[in-house]
């Protein structure tokens, strides 16, 4: 699983970095973001010491939340595999989700805008669920979503 989550997180952290992000926001802030959920897809197989680049997409977010998405692709361009969640924005005084800074919304209203050309990515806000869960009555675990508030409203 490593083989797809570090390229996942890596491109989760290149742009939270554009957001504003980066390494000393914790410090001068005493805010910090949180993966409240984290849906990664197995596509393709990379091996140890395979070569992967990622592109990482924003459709949606909000004044505290943010809708994050990640491609990691082989060096040949094959799609291996997938990863999406919610992020939310966090006050270390409590720890609770707080309001970003203005600067940030500025950042994350920008990159929003830029990645709404794009199309919404194919496998972003699927349901994970077994079967069993859908046709027994009384299950409580049937499904499992990216919460409706950050998904993308277009």
């Amino acid at each position: 699983m490593a083989h797809y989550n570090v390229p996942t997180d890596r491109g989760a952290d290149w742009l939270f970095e554009l957001f504003g992000f980066g390494p000393e926001y914790r410090h001068t802030t005493n805010h910090t973001t949180f993966s409240a959920e984290l849906h990664v897809c197995c596509l393709r197989e990379v091996k140890e010491g395979g070569m992967v680049y990622v592109t990482s997409r924003l459709p949606d977010f909000d004044e505290k939340r943010f809708h994050f998405c990640q491609e990691p692709y082989h060096e040949d361009g094959r799609l291996s595999a997938t990863g999406e969640g919610p992020g939310l924005h966090i006050g270390l005084n409590g720890p609770r989700v707080a309001p970003m800074p203005e600067s940030v919304i500025a950042a994350v209203r920008a990159v929003h805008r830029a990645h709404q050309v794009l199309p919404w990515p194919a496998r972003a806000g699927c349901t994970i669920m077994t079967r069993r869960g859908v046709d027994t009555p009384g299950r409580s675990f049937a499904a499992v979503a990216v919460p409706q508030a950050v998904r993308s409203r277009s």
